[in-house]
């Protein structure tokens, strides 16, 4: 369930001693640690989608180890092909700091299901310390496991774990 997107990540680069400034500019290493849940629905001969949402705590890689830095939510799509494998998927992320201020972002990417999808995370806006932060990079999202549950009648129900990477997220504040 590679759900890929979600994005992810949002690199808030702001741990919570961490103080954001005017004009700040920085790369950071994002990681977050996701579950997702959701539905799969068959949505042609050769295809179906997941329609869900990933939910998990964002860490951002410091000089002094990881350091939790807030809580990414991310509805998400995965377009699935069903002879083939691969898949195309997009979220729009909230990730919101421990001291509430909020990112958000998008994510889309490209890859092979339950082996993962590589693709771009955009910083579109923000709240508070965040407001008007722009910026982005490359994201990788892994799926670790997924279990899925046949629903008699409706769409297959789909959990699972994993992770989302972004090594070089680049941000800047007005």
């Amino acid at each position: 369930m590679a759900l890929c997107l979600a994005a992810a990540i949002v690199m808030v680069g702001a741990g919570s001693n961490h103080r954001t400034w005017a004009g700040e500019e920085a790369t950071v290493k994002v990681f977050v640690i996701w579950q997702g849940e959701g539905r799969t629905v068959q949505t042609g001969p050769h295809e179906a989608t997941f329609v869900g949402s990933l939910f998990g705590p964002v860490y951002v890689d410091t000089e002094n180890g990881l350091i939790r830095s807030g809580v990414m939510s991310c509805p998400a799509i995965l377009e699935l092909g069903l002879e083939d494998g691969k898949e195309q998927g997009r979220g729009r992320c909230t990730i919101t700091a421990q001291d509430g201020a909020q990112i958000y972002a998008d994510i889309e990417c490209a890859g092979v299901y339950m082996v993962g999808c590589n693709g771009e995370l955009t910083l579109t806006g923000g709240t508070k310390k965040f407001e008007g932060i722009s910026g982005g990079g490359k994201v990788q999202i892994r799926p670790d496991s997924r279990q899925i549950t046949p629903m008699q009648n409706s769409p297959a129900k789909e959990e699972g774990t994993g992770s989302l990477e972004a090594r070089e997220l680049h941000y800047k504040l007005p």
